[in-house]
Order: structure tokens, then C-alpha cells, then sequence
């Protein structure tokens, strides 16, 4: 059976879930970012490598979100089915 948790606490885990998102997706982008300026810096080829790697950044950033969507919608379903089971 499902955990039950309090509107504080499904309040904070919500938060949570939103932070860790927001983190990735932000981080994703700043190292494709970094990771083309030293590239840019060492090849002297600016700013191709920032602009590519900023924009593969943000592409895995939204697959990230994508796939944390997914999981929640998921974890949702599991969850309907098993109050559908239990009658309530």
C-alpha cells in the first residue's frame, strides 16, 4: 500500500521534484556552454562551440524534463490503480 503522506509533506516533495528539474535542466545548458567555451578558447574557433554545445545542452536538458514527466505520470497511474484495487 501507498505511502500516505500530509499536504506539507506531498507540498515539500513537490519542491524537491521542482528543484532537482529546474537544477538539471539549468545545468545541462551551462556545461554545454562551458564545455564550448574552452573548447572555442583552445581550437580559436569562437563562438561555434558555445552556440552547438549551449543548443545540445538545452536539447538533453529537455529530454531530462521529458523523462521526469514521464516517471511522474507513471508513478500517478500506479498510484490510481492501486486505490481502483483497494476500493477506495
Amino acid at each position: 500500500m501507498p505511502e500516505r503522506l500530509t499536504t506539507s509533506q506531498q507540498v515539500a516533495r513537490s519542491l524537491d521534484q521542482g528543484w532537482v528539474q529546474t537544477t538539471s535542466f539549468i545545468g545541462s545548458i551551462l556545461s554545454g556552454m562551458l564545455i564550448g567555451w574552452l573548447l572555442d578558447r583552445w581550437l580559436d574557433t569562437s563562438p561555434w562551440f558555445i552556440i552547438i554545445l549551449a543548443l545540445v545542452g538545452a536539447y538533453s536538458g529537455f529530454m531530462r524534463m521529458w523523462h521526469y514527466a514521464k516517471v511522474a505520470e507513471q508513478q500517478a497511474q500506479d498510484l490510481r490503480s492501486a486505490k481502483d484495487r483497494a476500493g477506495g
